[in-house]
């Protein structure tokens, strides 16, 4: 059952040394500020864990992934300090998903926007539904995937960053992410999805933590500068949330 919460709920079980991380938010999974920084802690800790050997990160329900961060919450920046601020949410969450020291293996379950596409990037292994649809439609009101481009770029390359990025009103399907390196597998239903994952995590915990360990660093080489990287971009786009562009953008969808 979906959260109801209004700063989103998030659940952490760890069972043969396999931990599902879930975040859930009633606006379609979206981010709220406060649940970015709880998932940038959990991973954290999750991470540090000598229990857990690989992580699985899913969303609640069976609709949408991750709607990206919370809309109201990006109306309300009205300054440089609290844009910054804003999208230092997704930044955070991707270094750590990046710094923890476990492999993470996405379930995407459904439709994926902005953030959301970020998060699905920055696993290590995402295994997918035919229904898990991806947009970047950060250009429709003035904005640009700054911070997370580093993740999605390392993952299906400047050209289809650019093809998804500049069409950003279209959605790409699952089997588009798959073939540009996004996705892993796309599995028909969620059924098959879940028996896929209880398969692979299960082989990747009974294999070597150290080994696992050492290949995580090795698929993150050439990432050390993302701190500041991300830093910088989220700078960036807390500027032009400011801009009169965006701001004209986002009074269309606002009462």
């Amino acid at each position: 059952m979906a959260t109801t919460r209004e700063n989103g709920s998030l659940y952490t079980n760890i069972q043969n040394n396999i931990a599902t991380i879930e975040f859930g938010h009633p606006a379609s999974n979206s981010f709220p500020g406060e649940l970015l920084a709880r998932l940038t802690k959990e991973l954290l800790s999750v991470g540090s864990n000598n229990d857990v050997s690989v992580i699985v990160l899913k969303s609640e329900g069976e609709k949408a992934f991750c709607a990206g961060a919370s809309f109201d919450e990006l109306v309300a920046v009205s300054n440089l300090n609290e844009g910054k601020q804003f999208f230092s949410g997704f930044a955070n969450v991707i270094n750590a998903m990046r710094t923890c020291g476990k492999l993470i293996v996405g379930r995407i379950q459904g439709k994926t926007v902005g953030g959301g596409v970020g998060i699905a990037a920055a696993c290590d292994y995402v295994l997918a539904t035919e229904s898990a649809s991806i947009k970047l439609s950060e250009f429709t009101i003035g904005i640009g995937p700054f911070v997370i481009e580093p993740a999605v770029s390392r993952k299906i390359g400047v050209y289809g960053t650019a093809e998804l990025t500049l069409d950003a009103t279209s959605w790409k399907n699952a089997y588009w992410a798959k073939e540009k390196g996004l996705y892993a597998k796309v599995l028909e239903n969620q059924k098959e999805l879940d028996k896929e994952i209880d398969i692979l995590t299960s082989k990747l915990a009974s294999y070597n933590p150290m080994a696992l360990a050492e290949m995580k660093k090795a698929l993150w080489k050439g990432t050390e500068n993302w701190s500041a990287l991300l830093e910088a971009r989220a700078a960036v786009s807390g500027e032009l949330v400011l801009s009169d562009f965006t701001k004209k953008a986002l009074s269309k969808f606002t009462k």
